[in-house]
């Protein structure tokens, strides 16, 4: 699992370049895709990184590139900075959200190697997971021709069984996949086993909610408050969904991952 979290060490600083973003409450100004961020320095790393929310920018402690910044700049484009780049790094920032959107697939497969309900499903994921390994390994004309929405759609039925059988304990979980919950006031609800695939959970009150088993791959929870919520066990969660949401130090979390910095 190393190889899909983020190693900023390893990385040129991508993220702070190829990204843009907009004024709002994530971000204190806006930057167009392609203009290094002005706190980036000479040396990749980010001259306010252990203050950002203080600065404004909530919007970075949230993003996770799923390890792909690291293998773009050391394997992709073998140590060569965008500094260097003829091209000024325009290859290496077209190339950040295939391999980042590839890695993330990745990272759902591990989950479901991880998953003793879903055993016998596990030489599938394990299939899969070589195949798309395979072609995040791509040269950068291989990776920016490729059809990612095409290899999301060969993966996800395998997701798909892996959260069935992993909620079947759960017969009258809530079916809730893709549903409009923003601003939701869900404190203390029995959210075990439900289904909430691509959910807007955006400021949900989610305080107390047992969320254990639930699959949240894909659901927006910018703004929830997870405090004291129980996600232990809980399907495809990431560190963004995390990042960008509020918890506490009785929020409980799925195994492997830490409890954002920002958290009270």
């Amino acid at each position: 699992m190393d190889a899909l979290q983020a190693d900023c060490a390893k990385c040129f600083g991508l993220c702070c370049v190829a990204l843009a973003f907009t004024r709002s409450a994530d971000f204190p100004r806006d930057k167009a895709p392609g203009e290094a961020c002005e706190h980036l320095d000479g040396t990749h790393r980010c001259g306010i990184h252990d203050r950002l929310r203080d600065r404004g920018y909530a919007g970075c402690t949230a993003y996770d590139c799923f390890g792909a910044g690291q293998k773009i700049s050391l394997h992709t484009f073998g140590g060569r900075g965008w500094r260097d780049a003829e091209d000024g790094g325009r290859a290496m920032f077209a190339v950040l959200p295939v391999v980042r959107q590839l890695h993330e697939l990745l990272r759902y497969l591990a989950d479901v190697r991880a998953l003793p309900a879903a055993e016998r499903l596990h030489p599938a994921a394990a299939a899969a997971a070589g195949r798309v390994e395979a072609l995040s390994l791509g040269g950068a004309d291989e990776l920016l021709a490729l059809d990612v929405a095409a290899e999301r759609a060969r993966v996800v039925p395998v997701l798909r069984e892996a959260s069935a059988l992993a909620r079947a304990r759960f017969p009258r979980a809530r079916a809730l996949g893709g549903a409009d919950l923003m601003g939701a006031k869900l404190r203390g609800a029995d959210l075990r086993g439900a289904e909430l695939r691509g959910a807007l959970l955006v400021g949900a009150d989610l305080r107390g909610a047992d969320l254990r088993s639930a699959d949240l791959i894909g659901a927006d929870v910018r703004g929830a408050d997870l405090r004291g919520a129980d996600l232990r066990g809980a399907l495809f969660v990431t560190a963004t969904q995390l990042g960008g949401a509020a918890g506490d130090g009785a929020t409980r979390l799925p195994h492997g991952l830490a409890r954002p910095g920002h958290w009270a």
